[in-house]
């Protein structure tokens, strides 16, 4: 007779407010195993007990890399395994996070800018257990979304615990936003500049330095004869030409910036907008404005030399 596994317990920093508990009820949970591609989104359906959870982080400039990190870390001590994970658009934007079960807002949200995804598994003598996290960032808060099946009938809890996280200096995300959207141009032939400012209705882009950029140009830099097109996006407050010309002045406000700073030749460099035209989330709340509001690179070449 199977015996029951105590699972392992997560901890979650101090500043971190419950939105969502549910566990000890039978039932099946869908484990991304790949981003979603060829309209379908590879998954394992685990079956066993699930216990679902959900967070809020109020804290401004927090990165999903700094809050998955200590969670993933917790679990791969205790021998998970990690089966599949990835950043937004690697993952497949909109399609995969619609693809996978996330709880409804306001326990929920999603920023399609800006997520990440990790799942892993662990094995004993009951069969394979199962965790899937997923991470955000809104405006001054993070969200977290922890789904726990288990085989052994114990699921673990998720407490808080500890100090308040707070934001790290803004160099710390460079290393992994690197393979990321390089990943993502070389797969998809897109990328978010996700971590762009802007002032509130303004094209001025603030004078920083931003690691989607910095790697952008080393792209370019190392891709001679490839050529993007940077596209601004705007959410749906406001008329359609004029958000399609505030979104262009702020592509072309990143172009002038790759040349400038970075020397990128302008033969390589492409500025349009498109206005609220072509959203990625929910104009109706605050979430799928600030999804909206972004600037995308696009490979537009259709070959390299």
């Amino acid at each position: 007779m199977p015996r029951i596994v105590m699972a392992q317990d997560l901890t979650m920093p101090g500043n971190a407010v419950a939105t969502h508990q549910e566990a000890g009820a039978p039932n099946t949970l869908r484990v991304a195993t790949g981003a979603w591609s060829d309209g379908a989104l590879p998954n394992i359906m685990a079956e066993g007990t699930l216990a679902q959870s959900g967070w809020k982080i109020s804290a401004a400039g927090l990165t999903t890399l700094q809050i998955l990190q200590p969670l993933r870390d917790q679990l791969i001590a205790d021998g998970y395994d990690v089966v599949f994970t990835c950043v937004d658009t690697t993952c497949g934007g909109f399609d995969f996070r619609f693809a996978i079960d996330v709880l409804p807002p306001p326990d929920m949200q999603v920023n399609l800018g800006d997520f990440r995804y990790w799942a892993g598994t662990k094995t004993d003598e009951n069969g394979p257990d199962y965790v899937a996290i997923l991470t955000s960032q809104i405006g001054n808060a993070a969200y977290v979304q922890i789904d726990r099946i288990s085989n052994g009938g114990d699921v673990g809890r998720v407490s808080t615990q500890g100090s308040a996280i707070t934001a790290t200096a803004k160099p710390a995300p460079t290393d992994s936003t690197t393979p990321d959207m390089t990943t993502a141009l070389n797969s998809v032939g897109r990328t978010v500049l996700d971590d762009l400012s802007f002032a509130n209705g303004s094209a001025d882009l603030a004078d920083e330095t931003y690691a989607s950029l910095k790697t952008l140009a080393a792209y370019l830099q190392a891709n001679p004869s490839l050529q993007i097109a940077l596209v601004g996006h705007t959410d749906a407050s406001g008329s359609l030409d004029g958000n399609i010309a505030l979104s262009k002045r702020r592509a072309r406000a990143v172009r002038q910036r790759l040349i400038n700073r970075y020397d990128i030749p302008p033969s390589q460099l492409d500025a349009q907008g498109m206005g609220y035209l072509s959203p990625v989330g929910n104009n109706l709340t605050d979430a799928g404005r600030d999804a909206n509001r972004r600037v995308e690179a696009i490979i537009t070449s259709t070959e390299i030399d």
